[in-house]
């Protein structure tokens, strides 16, 4: 999609549009710093439907007068950070990816601090990915819908995955390893549980395929590729977003513990510093991460004819027989 024209015409304001080139990672990067502002999470409910509504009024051409072309940017903020873009549904609050700074600091802040016994670490990434579970859910694709018992299993299945790698590590780490390394734990286990919980959570999308379109937008498809190579690029976007937090914050500590100011008062200000400083990462990290990628992802048709021949040759019907070169689908967050 284009980007939205410098033209200050309100008429001419496009919502499907983007305001910074997202071919370009430094375009993609200010759009999501722009959606995942954590202050975002304070507006309430009222001004969100608001903002929704002037975005339906102007997309059926009965904007109302006196609407300026910076409310109609803000109304796009609000609606792009709040609702789902498949449905348009409010989305939960925790579940947005503006509440990943305030959520994911509080959370890998706790994780971080209290990793030394088995029911803290077992605690601490349940709760992490009780959260996961459901930004995952939350961000989903709506057009397919997991089922209560797929949803159990996946969150059970993550929930799982993180506690064994944890305690798997630890009891490896205690016996082998310095106690700088055994501060890495923790990351150890969310790396792990991301690629289980992401895939679990999105396993519909794998078995069925996603939504494919041509350049134009029209939809021509499905594809399970696609689906595999979006859900991919989201884990590895979500381990890279926690990555410098989890990695970089064990060696400040690590180094911290040599004073004896830090020794003295570490029960009490442990906890607080290493939360705030992961919520410093986090204000750069998330946008960074989800900009890593493209959000409008593309996919070589001729990848979709060696992998997924029934597929491929849907497309071709839908198509009349003149298949584009390439497809485009939504990868999610």
């Amino acid at each position: 999609m284009n980007a939205i024209m410098s033209d200050k015409d309100v008429s001419k304001f496009n919502f499907n549009s983007y305001p910074w080139d997202q071919k370009q990672y430094w375009g993609r990067f200010r759009y999501f710093a722009w959606v995942t502002d954590a202050r975002l999470c304070m507006t309430d409910g009222e001004t969100l439907d608001r903002a929704k509504n002037l975005r339906t009024l102007h997309m059926q051409g009965r904007t109302p007068g006196g609407t300026t072309h910076d409310q109609l940017m803000k109304a796009k903020q609000l609606y792009e950070s709040a609702f789902h873009p498949d449905t348009g549904e409010k989305m939960n609050l925790f579940g947005r990816m503006s509440f990943q700074v305030p959520g994911g600091m509080l959370i890998t802040g706790a994780m971080l601090t209290w990793y030394r016994t088995v029911p803290a670490l077992v605690f601490w990434q349940w709760v992490n990915q009780s959260f996961n579970a459901l930004v995952n859910y939350t961000n989903r694709n709506a057009n397919s819908p997991l089922t209560t018992t797929q949803m159990g299993i996946a969150y059970v299945s993550a929930t799982s995955a993180a506690c064994v790698t944890a305690i798997g590590f630890k009891n490896f780490l205690m016996r082998r390893a310095s106690p700088l390394m055994q501060r890495y734990v923790p990351f150890a286990a969310v790396a792990a549980a991301n690629c289980v919980n992401i895939p679990l959570m999105r396993q519909n999308e794998i078995i069925n395929g996603v939504d494919i379109y041509d350049e134009n937008d029209e939809r021509v498809g499905l594809s399970r590729v696609a689906a595999v190579k979006g859900i991919s690029q989201v884990v590895l976007s979500r381990i890279v977003m926690c990555a410098p937090g989890m990695t970089l914050l064990p060696l400040v500590v690590e180094r911290l513990e040599c004073y004896e100011w830090y020794r003295c008062n570490q029960k009490w200000i442990a906890a607080p510093l290493q939360t705030a400083a992961v919520g410093c990462f986090l204000c750069f990290m998330v946008p960074a991460a989800c900009a890593l990628f493209p959000q409008r992802s593309s996919l070589s048709t001729k990848t979709m004819h060696s992998l997924e021949s029934q597929k491929y040759e849907e497309l071709k019907q839908n198509v009349g027989g003149k298949v584009p070169c390439v497809v485009y689908f939504n990868k999610g967050l």
